[in-house]
């Protein structure tokens, strides 16, 4: 069985998801999909001038994950600069933050993105152990939007 893809933390969202070479008809230029977290990789490491590690910490992933994140970033950008193909910066396996959660029922433990709160919350996502919906933030979560929501902070999420 395949390991399940961890959540990439990034901290930066463009305001400008395309671009686009000039003076040519963007409906026959071929495009580049740069993911968040290539995009983020690319900002951390040669806009903030990070080392490797200290990226790959930010983003919450090993040294490995992060040079290949890089790498497949660098590559799709200089296609698009020598080819003149557009780059669509979207989608990918990110998150904002992360939060621990346990399961009330079983006690399993796992790591969480704080963009599932709401699935949380609505009931729709369950321990993949014992199924329950009694998910609650761990004790040491520190996130401010994970204790406004979850049940151990005062509020329920069932």
């Amino acid at each position: 069985m395949a390991r399940p893809i961890k959540w990439r933390k990034i901290e930066n969202i463009p305001t400008i998801p395309y671009f686009i070479p000039s003076e040519t008809d963007v409906a026959e230029v071929p495009e580049n999909i740069l993911k968040l977290e290539e995009l983020e990789a690319i900002r951390l490491k040669d806009l903030e001038g990070l080392e490797q590690g200290e990226c790959a910490q930010k983003m919450e992933v090993s040294r490995p994950t992060f040079q290949r994140i890089l790498l497949s970033a660098r590559e799709k950008i200089a296609d698009s600069l020598i080819n003149g193909k557009t780059i669509h910066i979207e989608g990918g396996k990110f998150t904002r933050n992360i939060c621990p959660v346990k399961c009330a029922e079983c006690g399993k433990e796992w790591t969480e993105s704080i963009e599932n709160l709401e699935a949380i919350k609505s009931g729709a996502f369950t321990c993949s152990v014992c199924g329950s919906e009694k998910i609650i933030c761990e004790p040491n979560c520190k996130q401010k939007l994970c204790r406004k929501n979850c049940r151990r902070h005062g509020r329920n999420i069932d």
